[in-house]
């Protein structure tokens, strides 16, 4: 049997008391000290070889709201899937079956922060900027087509909830989300996309 560099330095640390002790207790208590004494040395050898529980999964969520979070958004894309109204009524947002849904793209690719993306009717783009863990946006603009979906009756509030930013809540963990909390109180959910 093969020992690690363990188990042979413990093995080597508690040889000599064994060899020492044993003969002098085996004959007024145990009648197999060495035995006694080797579970011994295996047992700690064992429960110093233990692998312990990672503390992080069973961690708590970090605060979305955190500044240093939206750091993480540069070169990112996300699909609106949710518009809570400060009311805590939910706004109906135009989803894939319905055509396209509306998203978000933040990209650094230039050296330079560009946001774009679909607002339901049109394609946007314009500049973004990260400060203070809050995300904010540059004049916007876009495509002029004229839309009478959902996608296009939502539009025009989507791209002015741009210009409204509070607060940018991050989680990177899954399910990973953004949500930007306006200044009149509503909330966007957006999920992270792959492109």
């Amino acid at each position: 049997m093969l020992q690690s560099s363990s188990a042979r330095r413990i093995a080597r640390f508690t040889s000599p008391f064994i060899s020492y002790l044993a003969p002098r207790f085996a004959s007024r208590f145990v009648p197999h000290a060495r035995t006694v004494f080797a579970g011994l040395g295996v047992a700690a050898l064992l429960s110093a070889c233990a692998i312990p529980k990672h503390p992080d999964s069973e961690a708590a969520a970090p605060d979305p709201f955190n500044p240093a979070a939206t750091q993480l958004l540069d070169d990112t894309s996300w699909v609106l899937s949710g518009w809570k109204q400060a009311d805590g009524t939910a706004r109906a947002i135009p989803s894939a079956d319905q055509g396209a849904p509306i998203t978000l793209s933040l990209s650094t690719d230039k050296g330079q922060r560009h946001a774009s993306g679909f607002s339901g009717c049109n394609r946007y783009m314009g500049s973004y900027g990260l400060k203070d863990g809050k995300l904010s946006f540059g004049t916007l603009g876009g495509t002029r087509m004229a839309c009478m979906t959902p996608g296009g009756q939502i539009e025009g509030a989507y791209l002015n909830a741009l210009t409204h930013i509070d607060r940018t809540g991050v989680q990177m963990r899954a399910p990973q989300q953004m949500q930007l909390v306006l200044d009149n109180g509503d909330t966007l959910t957006f999920d992270r996309s792959a492109k």
